[in-house]
């Protein structure tokens, strides 16, 4: 596994019960680094004993990584939920002096790996809510929070996040206040790849990450409010692209709605992910009672074959509307459609 020169190799192999110190060893020093955790093993966590054959039970899978020294320095487990076609990821530890070396984004994959070649159509998995490193690890890695805080009847008195994404094929879904405030990291990437590549986005190149998280915190909060639809698609368990539903018009157009912020990473164009966001888009303003959808771009931009081949009609031309990266004016289009 690429790393570090200085840092010994490591290796990842399915796990074993005779491996049971070494998972008590990982969650333990994990949980350690959190103040009102109780660690019990005998009281809460017996199956530590036999992780592999309580994993095995369940019909999923468990690995442990080692380093050259033969250390254990990371876990991951998978197992199928048998709803939805959901497999949970568990288990998920790594050993402080191995963070940071891309383990962890290994130990993720190999096990949505597995979940998705025994047909996982989405992946599960809950996280502490004190965890914040870990969530901003599953958020880059596409996971959105979804649904309640689950309490825990357990010696620590743990809440946990519910985070969830869908692990094959392309599939677009529409994100909650708290899937959008969570989604906030990964789409402030894809908004800066955008614009570096080019994209008629409102902003220009280059684009900071913090201007980027801001502009998201504000779609988070319009989210909430109710002024906004967000959608995202998933490209093969990858957050692949965005696009929204602008719905504060004024008041004497009630039946409009804005198409704003295009956006697909370009790792992902030509991959129909710009396509299924804007037929999804349309399916959404129908069920908002919008019969009217509006949108504006840069003449010439990537975006705009798509929007007449999908039956957008250009409504007029204003030249020299906005300027890009060099300082040179360009014309922006804009267009119109009526959904359905």
């Amino acid at each position: 596994m690429p790393g570090d020169l200085n840092r010994p190799a490591t290796t990842l192999r399915p796990g074993t019960d005779a491996d049971a110190h070494a998972y008590i060893r990982l969650i333990g020093d994990a949980w350690a680094e959190f103040p009102g955790i109780i660690f019990d093993v005998a009281a809460e966590l017996p199956e530590l004993h036999a992780l592999a054959s309580y994993f095995q039970r369940l019909e999923g899978a468990l690995w442990l990584a080692e380093d050259a020294r033969g250390q254990a320095v990371g876990m991951v487990a998978t197992r199928p939920l048998r709803e939805d076609g959901a497999w949970e990821i568990g288990r998920m530890y790594v050993a402080r002096s191995a963070r940071g070396t891309g383990l962890a984004q290994t130990l993720l994959r190999t096990a949505e790996a597995h979940a998705r070649a025994a047909g996982a159509a989405r992946m599960v998995l809950w996280t502490d809510t004190r965890f914040e490193a870990a969530h901003a690890f599953y958020e880059k890695a596409g996971y959105v929070r979804q649904g309640a805080i689950r309490i825990l009847d357990d010696l620590s008195k743990s809440l946990e996040f519910r985070y969830t994404k869908p692990s094959r094929g392309l599939v677009v879904e529409m994100l909650d206040a708290a899937a959008a405030a969570s989604a906030e990291r990964r789409l402030a990437e894809i908004l800066v790849a955008c614009v570096a590549a080019g994209a008629s986005v409102s902003y220009l190149h280059p684009l900071s990450r913090e201007k980027s998280r801001g502009f998201w915190k504000r779609v988070s909060t319009d989210v909430a409010q109710g002024h906004r639809v967000l959608l995202a698609a998933w490209a093969d368990g990858a957050l692949a692209g965005t696009v929204q539903l602008d719905l504060g018009t004024p008041e004497n157009q009630p039946h409009r709605a804005e198409v704003a912020k295009l956006l697909v990473d370009p790792a992902f164009r030509r991959r129909g992910v710009g396509e299924a966001l804007m037929r999804r888009a349309e399916q959404a303003a129908l069920r908002l009672g919008r019969s009217l959808l509006t949108l504006d771009t840069r003449a010439d931009d990537l975006a705009e074959p798509l929007y007449r081949r999908l039956g957008w009609q250009e409504g007029g031309r204003i030249p020299g509307y906005a300027l890009d990266e060099t300082g040179q004016a360009r014309d922006t289009l804009f267009f119109y459609r009526t959904p359905g």
